[in-house]
């Protein structure tokens, strides 16, 4: 055997004579780390609201959403210092996606219908792609800071929309027989109620859907 040959189960010839090793197999690794698993903030924020629409904020506590993590109170307070935290941020997602509306383009250019009908579809839009968040908001009561400040920005988007139809009757789009602030809690009672039945899995999307609210909404509001 040449000098520097071993032999043995683990050594392998090559063509030369030289033993070589064979490559390492997996349980020549290094062990895998143990511990808890890792969550971003968007992942314990998605976990709180789910449990926050289930059995309500006031009985939620940060140690349920912890337990349904499987992390330490501390280490969720590393990413929100308070329950209070966790639904501030939760409404914002919804207020911040139906005010993001609003700054279009397609809300601020066009004639007062055309306007109208972008902002009714955007907010479809936000709703569907937000669904947990924006049915969470639709459950605040305002029992606390965060909720009354959240209800404000609510009311203050509706008064976006009732300015919109009433500028729509003006131009002639939108029948005057309708007062507008009525028809802003009836168009979005409707779209409200989308998230009571609707499941992204179903038939339809959110562009399908938006299509067929602002037939069933606009159709009634339209002049003929």
């Amino acid at each position: 055997m040449p000098s520097g040959c071993r032999s043995g189960k683990l050594a392998a010839r090559c063509q030369t004579g030289c033993v070589t090793q064979p490559p390492r197999t997996t349980t020549d690794a290094a062990p895998a780390r143990r511990g808890r698993p890792g969550y971003d903030p968007q992942q314990i924020l998605a976990a709180a609201v789910e449990l926050f629409i289930a059995h309500g904020y006031d009985a939620t506590s940060v140690a349920a959403v912890a337990e349904r993590l499987g992390l330490t109170k501390s280490a969720l307070y590393h990413h929100y210092e308070s329950k209070e935290h966790l639904l501030r941020v939760a409404l914002d997602e919804a207020l911040g996606g139906l005010e993001g509306v609003l700054s279009e383009s397609g809300a601020r250019e066009g004639s007062a219908g055309e306007r109208l009908e972008y902002v009714l579809r955007g907010a479809v839009r936000v709703l569907v792609d937000r669904l947990p968040y924006v049915t969470l908001l639709l459950r605040v009561r305002g029992n606390s800071e965060v909720e009354r400040q959240a209800l404000e920005r609510r009311r203050a988007f509706d008064h976006r929309i009732t300015d919109l139809l009433r500028d729509a009757q003006a131009e002639g789009t939108v029948r005057i027989d309708v007062d507008p602030s009525v028809a802003t809690r009836l168009v979005f009672g409707m779209v409200n109620s989308i998230v009571e039945w609707y499941r992204p899995t179903g038939p339809e999307g959110a562009g399908e859907l938006a299509d067929d609210v602002l037939r069933i909404a606009l159709d009634g509001l339209r002049t003929r």
